[in-house]
C-alpha cells in the first residue's frame, strides 16, 4: 500500500525512475490534460504562497521601516533559486544515476548532474501523465519558497547581499540534498529507511525551521530587542498573507500527488482539517494562557496545522488530521512563547517555532496515524517501526541542516559580513539597503 500511495504521488514518480523523459520508454503513458491543467494551477498556487502570500505575512509583522526588505528578499530568492534550479538543482534532486533499492552510495545523498540545464527534456517528455516542464516548474516553486521561509528568522538585520549568498549556498548544499534523500526514490537514503513525507515535512519545513534557528543564533538579537517594543506594523497585511498561504497550500499538498485521483480528495480534506484544528489548538491555548485570543494567533494556528499535516496528508484519516493539527497548534504556540523566551534567541518571525517544531511534530505523528487501526491509509506497517523511521528522518534532517547551515553562515560572514551596519539597522533596511520606503507620507 505504501508503494501504491507513493506511486500516485509526484515524488513517487521520482522513486520509480520517471525522471528520464518517459516518452522514450516503451510503456510511456499518455498525456492527461486534466492532471496537467491541475498541476499548472498547483504550481501557480505554490508560487502565490511565496509571492505575495509569504511576503505579506512576513512584511506585516516587521516594523514599517523594514517592510520592503521582506519583499525584496522574497523576489531576490525567487529569481536566484529559479535560475539555479534549472542549471543544476533539478538534476541534484531527481537524478537517480547510481542508485539501487536498499543500497547506500554517494547518490543516496545527492543526485548527479546528468539532468543539468534540463538535459534531455523535450516537449514530449512526461513525468507520469504530465509534461516534464510542468513538473520542473512545480518543483521549482518548492525550491523557491523553502529558503524564503528562512528569511523571517533574520528579518530586520541581515544584509541583502549576505542573504542572497547564503540562500544560493543553502539551496545547493542543504535543500537539494535533503529533497533528494527523501524524494529521490529507490536507493535514496530516507526512502531506504521507509520515511513517509508526502509534501515536504522534512525537505521544506524542518529544513527551513532548523536553518532559521542557526541564522538567528549566529546573527544575534535585533538592536534593542530586549528593551524596545517591536510590534507588527500592519496585522491586516499579515492576516491577508496568512489567508493566501492557506489557499496556496492546497496546491502545495494536493499537487504533490502529481495529478488527480481519489487520493486527491483525501489530501484536500486533511489539509483543510489540519488548518482548522490548528486554529483551535493555538486559539484555546493562547486564550487559556493570556486571557485573550489574538488575530495573529489564529493565523499562526492555521499555519501550524498546515505545516503539521503536510507530510501526513495522504497517509492519515480525518482523525489523524484533526489530532495532528490540534497538537501542532498547541505546541507551536508554546514553542514561540515559552521555548523562545527560555532560550533567549531572537527568531524575528518565529520560523523555527512554526515550521521547525510543527514539521517535526507532523513528521513523527505521520508514523502514528498512518496505521489502519487509527484510520490511516498505509497497510502493512507497524506503528513502532514507522515512528522510528520518521524519527530517523527528522533527526537526519535536523542535524545535517543545522551543521551545514551553521558552516555556510560562518563562511558568508567572512566573505561579505552577515549583519547590516548598526546605523542601517536603526534607519531601517528599506532605506538603508534599498533606498526605498514602503510608505510615503
Amino acid at each position: 500500500m505504501v508503494n501504491r500511495l507513493l506511486g500516485k504521488s509526484l515524488v513517487g514518480l521520482l522513486a520509480s525512475g520517471a525522471l528520464v523523459p518517459l516518452a522514450q520508454a516503451a510503456d510511456a503513458p499518455t498525456l492527461n490534460t486534466g492532471s496537467t491543467a491541475w498541476m499548472v494551477m498547483a504550481a501557480v498556487l505554490v508560487l502565490f504562497m511565496c509571492l505575495p502570500g509569504l511576503a505579506l505575512f512576513y512584511g506585516g509583522l516587521v516594523r514599517a521601516k523594514n517592510m520592503l526588505s521582506l519583499f525584496t528578499q522574497c523576489f531576490g530568492i525567487a529569481g536566484l533559486v529559479g535560475v539555479l534550479w534549472v542549471i543544476y538543482g533539478y538534476s541534484m534532486v531527481v537524478d537517480t544515476t547510481g542508485m539501487v533499492e536498499g543500497e547506500v552510495s554517494f547518490n543516496s545523498f545527492v543526485g548527479g548532474m546528468s539532468r543539468a540545464f534540463l538535459s534531455g527534456m523535450t516537449p514530449q517528455s512526461l513525468v507520469g501523465e504530465i509534461p516534464e516542464g510542468v513538473f520542473v516548474t512545480f518543483q521549482m516553486t518548492f525550491a523557491i519558497i523553502t529558503p524564503a521561509l528562512i528569511a523571517g528568522a533574520f528579518a530586520e538585520r541581515m544584509k541583502f547581499s549576505a542573504a542572497l549568498l547564503f540562500m544560493a549556498l543553502w539551496f545547493t548544499l542543504v535543500y537539494a540534498p535533503v529533497a533528494h534523500m527523501v524524494w529521490g526514490g529507490a536507493g535514496a537514503l530516507m526512502h531506504n529507511w521507509g520515511v513517509l513525507d508526502f509534501a515536504g515535512g522534512t525537505a521544506v519545513h524542518i529544513n527551513a525551521g532548523v536553518a532559521a534557528l542557526a541564522a538567528c543564533l549566529i546573527l544575534g538579537k535585533r538592536k534593542g530587542y530586549e528593551n524596545t517594543p517591536m510590534p507588527a506594523h500592519n496585522l491586516s497585511l499579515t492576516m491577508a498573507g496568512a489567508a493566501m498561504l492557506w489557499v496556496g497550500w492546497f496546491g502545495f499538498n494536493i499537487g504533490s500527488g502529481g495529478g488527480l485521483s481519489g487520493t486527491s480528495g483525501i489530501v484536500m480534506l486533511n489539509t483543510q482539517l489540519g488548518a482548522c484544528a490548528g486554529i483551535l489548538g493555538w486559539m484555546f491555548t493562547e486564550w487559556f494562557k493570556v486571557g485573550k485570543p489574538s488575530a495573529l494567533g489564529l493565523a499562526s494556528g492555521a499555519l501550524a496545522g498546515l505545516v503539521g499535516i503536510t507530510p501526513a496528508c495522504a497517509y492519515v484519516g480525518v482523525g489523524g488530521a484533526l489530532a495532528i493539527g490540534l497538537l501542532c497548534g498547541v505546541f507551536c504556540y508554546l514553542s514561540v512563547t515559552v521555548l523562545k523566551r527560555r532560550f533567549g534567541y531572537d527568531d524575528s518571525l518565529d520560523v523555527f517555532g512554526l515550521h521547525g517544531i510543527g514539521g517535526m511534530i507532523g513528521a513523527v505523528l505521520t508514523g502514528v496515524f498512518c496505521v489502519p487501526s487509527l484510520g490511516g491509509l498505509v497497510e502493512g506497517v507497524s506503528m513502532g517501526g514507522q515512528v522510528l523511521a520518521q524519527i530517523k528522518g527528522v533527526a537526519l534532517t535536523t542535524v545535517y541542516c543545522f551543521v551545514i547551515s551553521w558552516i555556510i553562515l560562518k563562511v558568508v560572514n567572512v566573505v561579505v559580513g552577515l549583519r547590516a551596519d548598526e546605523s542601517v539597522e536603526e534607519l531601517g533596511l528599506d532605506l538603508g539597503e534599498h533606498n526605498e520606503r514602503a510608505y510615503n507620507h
